[in-house]
Protein backbone atom coordinates (compact mmCIF):
# COMPACT_ATOMS: atom_id res chain seq x y z
CA UNK A 1 0.00 0.00 0.00
CA UNK A 2 1.50 3.65 -0.94
CA UNK A 3 2.04 5.76 1.78
CA UNK A 4 1.67 10.03 1.80
CA UNK A 5 3.36 12.64 4.13
CA UNK A 6 1.83 16.06 4.71
CA UNK A 7 4.64 18.38 5.35
CA UNK A 8 2.94 21.11 7.37
CA UNK A 9 5.83 23.82 8.64
CA UNK A 10 4.95 25.70 11.85
CA UNK A 11 5.78 28.83 13.91
CA UNK A 12 3.22 30.18 16.14
CA UNK A 13 0.23 28.04 15.71
CA UNK A 14 -1.27 26.87 18.81
CA UNK A 15 -4.81 27.46 17.70
CA UNK A 16 -4.61 25.61 14.85
CA UNK A 17 -2.01 22.70 15.50
CA UNK A 18 -4.59 20.27 17.10
CA UNK A 19 -7.02 20.79 14.75
CA UNK A 20 -5.33 20.94 11.41
CA UNK A 21 -3.24 17.64 12.26
CA UNK A 22 -6.65 15.60 13.01
CA UNK A 23 -8.30 16.82 10.30
CA UNK A 24 -5.35 15.97 7.65
CA UNK A 25 -5.53 12.45 9.12
CA UNK A 26 -9.20 11.48 8.53
CA UNK A 27 -9.04 12.43 5.07
CA UNK A 28 -7.00 8.64 4.36
CA UNK A 29 -5.55 5.84 6.23
CA UNK A 30 -2.35 6.28 3.92
CA UNK A 31 -1.75 9.74 5.46
CA UNK A 32 0.75 10.67 7.82
CA UNK A 33 1.24 14.50 9.44
CA UNK A 34 5.14 15.67 9.50
CA UNK A 35 5.32 19.57 11.57
CA UNK A 36 8.36 21.15 11.04
CA UNK A 37 8.77 23.81 14.21
CA UNK A 38 10.99 26.23 14.24
CA UNK A 39 11.16 26.60 17.83
CA UNK A 40 7.75 28.42 18.19
CA UNK A 41 7.71 30.30 21.31
CA UNK A 42 3.91 29.74 22.22
CA UNK A 43 4.62 26.06 22.25
CA UNK A 44 3.34 24.45 18.75
CA UNK A 45 5.92 22.06 19.26
CA UNK A 46 4.41 20.69 22.82
CA UNK A 47 0.92 20.58 21.44
CA UNK A 48 2.38 18.19 18.74
CA UNK A 49 4.21 15.90 20.84
CA UNK A 50 1.43 15.49 23.17
CA UNK A 51 -0.81 14.12 20.03
CA UNK A 52 2.47 12.23 19.26
CA UNK A 53 2.09 10.02 22.50
CA UNK A 54 -1.28 8.37 21.14
CA UNK A 55 -0.97 8.37 17.58
CA UNK A 56 2.10 7.25 15.30
CA UNK A 57 1.15 8.78 12.42
CA UNK A 58 2.11 12.52 13.40
CA UNK A 59 6.05 13.06 13.52
CA UNK A 60 7.89 15.72 14.14
CA UNK A 61 10.76 18.08 13.58
CA UNK A 62 11.71 20.67 15.93
CA UNK A 63 14.51 23.37 14.22
CA UNK A 64 16.43 25.39 17.14
CA UNK A 65 14.92 28.87 15.76
CA UNK A 66 12.88 30.56 13.00
CA UNK A 67 14.52 29.51 9.49
CA UNK A 68 11.89 30.00 6.90
CA UNK A 69 9.58 28.26 4.86
CA UNK A 70 11.93 26.70 2.34
CA UNK A 71 13.97 25.27 4.33
CA UNK A 72 11.45 23.54 6.60
CA UNK A 73 10.09 22.13 3.12
CA UNK A 74 13.52 20.92 2.39
CA UNK A 75 14.20 19.39 5.97
CA UNK A 76 10.68 17.75 5.42
CA UNK A 77 11.39 16.73 1.87
CA UNK A 78 14.68 14.84 3.49
CA UNK A 79 12.31 13.02 5.57
CA UNK A 80 10.16 11.80 3.17
CA UNK A 81 12.90 10.36 1.49
CA UNK A 82 14.24 8.85 3.70
CA UNK A 83 11.01 6.88 4.96
CA UNK A 84 10.66 5.88 1.66
CA UNK A 85 6.83 8.21 1.64
CA UNK A 86 5.02 7.65 -2.08
CA UNK A 87 3.17 11.14 -2.07
CA UNK A 88 4.86 13.83 -0.38
CA UNK A 89 2.19 17.01 0.13
CA UNK A 90 3.07 20.82 1.11
CA UNK A 91 0.19 21.91 3.30
CA UNK A 92 -0.47 25.73 5.43
CA UNK A 93 -1.31 24.64 8.88
CA UNK A 94 -3.44 27.47 9.00
CA UNK A 95 -6.72 26.32 7.35
CA UNK A 96 -6.08 28.23 4.00
CA UNK A 97 -5.96 24.90 2.40
CA UNK A 98 -8.80 22.37 2.99
CA UNK A 99 -7.45 19.30 4.58
CA UNK A 100 -10.89 17.53 2.62
CA UNK A 101 -8.52 18.27 -1.22
CA UNK A 102 -5.78 16.27 0.52
CA UNK A 103 -8.01 12.61 -0.56
CA UNK A 104 -9.17 14.40 -3.65
CA UNK A 105 -5.26 15.00 -5.07
CA UNK A 106 -4.34 11.69 -3.89
CA UNK A 107 -6.70 10.30 -6.35
CA UNK A 108 -5.03 12.32 -9.46
CA UNK A 109 -1.39 11.40 -8.97
CA UNK A 110 -2.16 8.68 -11.16
CA UNK A 111 -1.96 11.36 -13.87
CA UNK A 112 1.12 13.36 -13.12
CA UNK A 113 4.09 14.09 -10.96
CA UNK A 114 3.71 16.98 -9.43
CA UNK A 115 -0.04 18.07 -8.54
CA UNK A 116 -0.68 21.97 -7.54
CA UNK A 117 -3.29 22.75 -5.43
CA UNK A 118 -4.53 26.20 -7.74
CA UNK A 119 -6.20 28.82 -7.07
CA UNK A 120 -5.81 30.31 -10.46
CA UNK A 121 -6.74 27.37 -13.16
CA UNK A 122 -10.72 28.14 -13.32
CA UNK A 123 -11.21 31.51 -12.78
CA UNK A 124 -9.98 33.14 -9.14
CA UNK A 125 -10.91 31.17 -6.47
CA UNK A 126 -9.53 33.27 -3.41
CA UNK A 127 -11.91 34.07 -0.20
CA UNK A 128 -10.94 36.53 2.50
CA UNK A 129 -8.10 38.51 0.41
CA UNK A 130 -7.64 42.40 -0.12
CA UNK A 131 -7.59 43.28 -3.32
CA UNK A 132 -4.22 44.88 -3.46
CA UNK A 133 -2.89 41.13 -2.28
CA UNK A 134 -5.03 39.69 -4.32
CA UNK A 135 -3.75 41.70 -7.61
CA UNK A 136 -0.32 41.10 -6.58
CA UNK A 137 -0.27 37.31 -6.63
CA UNK A 138 -2.45 37.17 -9.77
CA UNK A 139 0.45 39.20 -11.46
CA UNK A 140 3.12 37.74 -10.00
CA UNK A 141 2.23 34.37 -11.46
CA UNK A 142 1.60 36.18 -15.10
CA UNK A 143 4.85 37.42 -14.83
CA UNK A 144 6.37 33.72 -14.01
CA UNK A 145 4.82 32.61 -16.45
CA UNK A 146 5.87 35.03 -19.28
CA UNK A 147 9.20 35.04 -18.03
CA UNK A 148 10.06 31.17 -17.34
CA UNK A 149 7.53 29.87 -20.08
CA UNK A 150 6.15 27.49 -17.49
CA UNK A 151 3.13 26.03 -17.95
CA UNK A 152 1.77 26.69 -14.59
CA UNK A 153 -1.05 29.54 -13.69
CA UNK A 154 -0.70 29.39 -10.03
CA UNK A 155 3.76 28.69 -9.60
CA UNK A 156 3.49 30.40 -5.94
CA UNK A 157 0.77 27.54 -4.43
CA UNK A 158 1.45 26.33 -1.27
CA UNK A 159 -0.78 23.31 -1.18
CA UNK A 160 1.37 20.42 -3.83
CA UNK A 161 1.62 16.84 -3.87
CA UNK A 162 4.58 15.25 -5.19
CA UNK A 163 5.89 12.10 -6.21
CA UNK A 164 9.03 10.75 -4.58
CA UNK A 165 10.79 10.46 -7.66
CA UNK A 166 9.73 14.40 -8.58
CA UNK A 167 12.38 15.42 -4.70
CA UNK A 168 15.22 12.65 -5.73
CA UNK A 169 15.67 14.12 -8.93
CA UNK A 170 15.47 18.12 -8.29
CA UNK A 171 18.40 18.04 -5.92
CA UNK A 172 16.55 19.27 -2.66
CA UNK A 173 20.18 20.48 -1.14
CA UNK A 174 20.55 22.76 -4.26
CA UNK A 175 16.89 24.81 -3.50
CA UNK A 176 18.01 28.42 -2.40
CA UNK A 177 14.92 30.28 -1.69
CA UNK A 178 12.85 30.43 1.47
CA UNK A 179 9.58 32.64 1.01
CA UNK A 180 7.11 32.03 -2.09
CA UNK A 181 9.77 31.80 -4.35
CA UNK A 182 10.82 28.45 -3.40
CA UNK A 183 7.08 27.30 -5.05
CA UNK A 184 8.34 28.76 -7.90
CA UNK A 185 12.00 27.16 -7.97
CA UNK A 186 10.43 23.90 -7.35
CA UNK A 187 8.47 23.79 -9.97
CA UNK A 188 10.69 25.17 -12.47
CA UNK A 189 12.87 22.56 -11.63
CA UNK A 190 10.60 19.78 -11.98
CA UNK A 191 9.42 21.27 -15.17
CA UNK A 192 12.59 21.21 -16.38
CA UNK A 193 13.25 17.67 -15.57
CA UNK A 194 10.67 16.87 -18.07
CA UNK A 195 8.05 15.72 -14.96
CA UNK A 196 4.40 15.88 -15.36
CA UNK A 197 3.02 18.94 -14.05
CA UNK A 198 -0.81 19.62 -13.40
CA UNK A 199 -2.95 21.94 -11.30
CA UNK A 200 -6.30 20.61 -9.90
CA UNK A 201 -9.07 23.36 -8.66
CA UNK A 202 -9.00 24.38 -5.16
CA UNK A 203 -10.77 27.39 -2.96
CA UNK A 204 -7.96 29.18 -0.85
CA UNK A 205 -9.36 30.74 2.03
CA UNK A 206 -7.18 33.69 4.03
CA UNK A 207 -6.34 32.14 7.62
CA UNK A 208 -9.06 32.30 10.22
CA UNK A 209 -6.73 32.77 12.79
CA UNK A 210 -2.64 33.91 13.68
CA UNK A 211 -0.79 36.50 11.32
CA UNK A 212 0.30 36.56 8.15
CA UNK A 213 4.04 35.80 7.47
CA UNK A 214 4.18 37.59 3.77
CA UNK A 215 6.14 39.96 3.70
CA UNK A 216 8.37 42.76 1.03
CA UNK A 217 11.17 40.19 1.70
CA UNK A 218 9.35 37.49 0.13
CA UNK A 219 7.99 39.67 -2.89
CA UNK A 220 11.40 41.00 -3.85
CA UNK A 221 12.93 37.01 -3.89
CA UNK A 222 9.91 35.70 -6.05
CA UNK A 223 10.62 38.73 -8.32
CA UNK A 224 14.08 38.00 -8.55
CA UNK A 225 14.02 34.39 -8.59
CA UNK A 226 12.22 33.78 -11.81
CA UNK A 227 15.21 35.74 -14.24
CA UNK A 228 17.49 33.52 -11.82
CA UNK A 229 16.18 30.22 -12.81
CA UNK A 230 15.52 31.51 -16.53
CA UNK A 231 19.23 32.70 -16.72
CA UNK A 232 20.37 29.14 -15.27
CA UNK A 233 18.61 27.40 -17.78
CA UNK A 234 20.11 28.80 -20.49
CA UNK A 235 23.03 28.52 -19.33
CA UNK A 236 22.16 24.50 -18.20
CA UNK A 237 22.95 25.05 -14.75
CA UNK A 238 20.09 24.21 -12.65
Amino acid sequence: MPKALVIIPTYNEVPNAERIINEVLQQSDIVDVLIVDDNSPDGTADIVKKMMETNNRIHLLQREKKLGLGTAYVAGFKYAIQHQYDFIFEMDADFSHNPKEISIMLGKMDECDLLIGSRYIKGVNVVNWPMKRLILSYSANIYTRIITGMPVHDATAGFKCYKRKVLESINIDSLRSNGYAFQIETNFKAWKKGFVIKETPIVFVDRRVGVSKMNKKIVYEAAFMVWRLKARSIFKTL
